[in-house]
């Protein structure tokens, strides 16, 4: 409960301040009588002694629910609530603010304040699960006394295979600073437990990925796109192939908490890139129960099964963003996931026309899952920036490169049906004759992603397309 402040004059103050001690004086002055004056100290309850009384706030308690973050701070109560404050020691200020003049004869005009213990990066978790811990719903796990933090989270099986950050109130509530919203309001229902995941919960996962608190409100939608129906992460985690949810990220938001659009953005080393994936990815496991070996039952997986995010580069393409193809506006912020395998490159050093492009994509493209299957895989094209340029400068828009493509993946009848060219595989015979594209409508997305060097770009193959398996889903990012 937040401590109610007496009426009249609150200062607050610390001996290890130099403007503090210097204004003891004046405290003296203001404690004759004139004013009601309460006096409250954050490191030497005997400070300042110029005045009859100091009240004691080592414990910090009174600084911290009012806010403190300047020392000396003046504020002026009545009938227990705020009515006005300064900070620091500016004579013209605090003889207005007081109503007495002449205050502080022979000190200087003004002196800046020093930072408030209460806002101590060294003491603000404490602080914060001292006196906020109270809201949080979670289970409290004790750790023994020789435990090691870190093992103790792998034998409770809570990691990834990685070690994870201890999750303490302190650093889950600093997570919550990350949204508005009320930490128990539920985010989704998680496969494959059907367990209700609220906004804490996702904070705690957060924290064990590694992720600032900026990061939270993408970590949430993610959390809430994988658990459409439309997305099936339940059927996801239960195939035996190698997907896993690929999180795209558009708009201002990827751009202000600094993700990788660019070189090396599928790759490791940027903090926003690796911990928001891997954060959704520990909301499966811990709260959802997908677990590798129980519902998990992936034959080989891939290594983007513990963290697979990037941020298109929009400012930089030659085309609409995939947030604004999926109907969103340029200024929204987005994550879209996708049921994606491992990078597979395309390799074109060569081709400096559009049309030439295209069929290598196209040509590359036809072996996603397998080149005699249409229709039942879906599959993301990264399209880099050098190939970016040669659709750039011919004119090509996204819609035209998907018309070609869609053109050049036409199979073959008689290529793709089963025992044809030596293979089992294909289609079965009802088929014959019929010429069948490789990906249903909207089953391939497009995204302009990656280092500005190299004629490369890269495939993400999919999982099951349609009803019958995944579907790309694009959710709001809301504060």
């Amino acid at each position: 409960m937040r401590p109610v402040l007496p009426d009249g004059i609150v200062a607050v103050v610390k001996h290890d301040c130099p403007t503090c001690v210097l204004v003891a004086p004046v405290l003296g002055q203001l404690d004759s009588g004139t004013v009601a004056l309460t006096v409250y100290s954050q490191d030497d309850p005997s400070f300042p002694g110029s005045v009859h009384a100091v009240v004691d706030d080592t414990s910090l308690e009174v600084s911290y629910h009012h806010g403190i973050e300047t020392v000396p701070t003046l504020i002026r109560v009545d009938a227990g609530e705020e009515v006005d404050r300064t900070v620091g020691w500016d004579r013209a200020r605090w003889e207005d603010f007081t109503g007495i003049d002449d205050l502080g004869a022979g000190l200087p005009e003004y002196r800046p304040g020093c930072g408030s213990l209460s806002v101590d990066p060294a003491r603000v978790d404490e602080l914060r699960a001292r006196f906020e811990a109270g809201g949080l719903r979670s289970r409290r796990v004790a750790i023994g006394e020789l435990e090691d933090e870190l093992e103790a989270l792998f034998d409770r099986g809570w990691t990834d295979g990685l070690p994870v950050v201890p999750p303490t109130e302190g650093r889950v509530l600093r997570m919550l600073e990350g949204t508005t919203r009320d930490p128990g309001d539920v985010v989704a229902v998680v496969p494959p437990d059907l367990v209700d995941c609220t906004v804490e919960k996702v904070a705690i996962n957060a924290v064990m990925a590694g992720c600032r608190p900026e990061y939270l409100p993408m970590v949430i939608a993610a959390v809430e796109a994988a658990c459409t129906d439309e997305f099936n992460m339940h059927g996801l985690l239960a195939t035996t192939y190698f997907s896993g949810p690929v999180v795209i990220v558009n708009g201002p938001l990827s751009r202000a908490i600094g993700m990788n659009s660019g070189t090396n953005a599928f790759g490791q080393g940027n903090r926003a890139n690796a911990t928001i994936g891997r954060a959704l990815q520990l909301v499966v496991r811990n709260v959802g129960g997908g677990v590798p070996g129980g519902i998990d039952r992936a034959t080989l997986g891939n290594p983007g099964k513990y963290t697979f995010c990037f941020a298109e580069d929009e400012d930089g393409s030659p085309w609409e963003s995939l947030a604004v193809e999926r109907g969103f506006p340029p200024e929204a912020s987005t994550v879209t996931l996708f049921a994606g395998e491992g990078v597979r490159g395309v390799v074109d050093q060569l081709s400096r026309e559009p049309e030439s492009l295209a069929r290598t994509y196209a040509s590359c493209l036809r072996s996603v899952a397998h080149p005699k299957l249409p229709l039942a895989f879906d599959a993301l094209l990264a399209v880099t920036p050098e190939h970016g340029r040669v659709f750039g400068e011919a004119g090509w828009s996204k819609a035209r490169l998907r018309q070609e493509l869609d053109a050049l993946l036409l199979l073959d009848p008689d290529e793709i049906e089963r025992g044809t060219a030596g293979m089992a595989e294909g289609v079965p015979p009802v088929f014959a004759g019929l010429q069948l594209p490789k990906f249903r409508p909207g089953g391939l997305q497009l995204v302009h992603v990656g280092g500005s060097a190299g004629l490369f770009s890269a495939i993400i193959g999919g999982w099951v397309s349609g009803d019958a398996g995944s579907q790309p889903v694009t959710l709001e990012v809301k504060p």
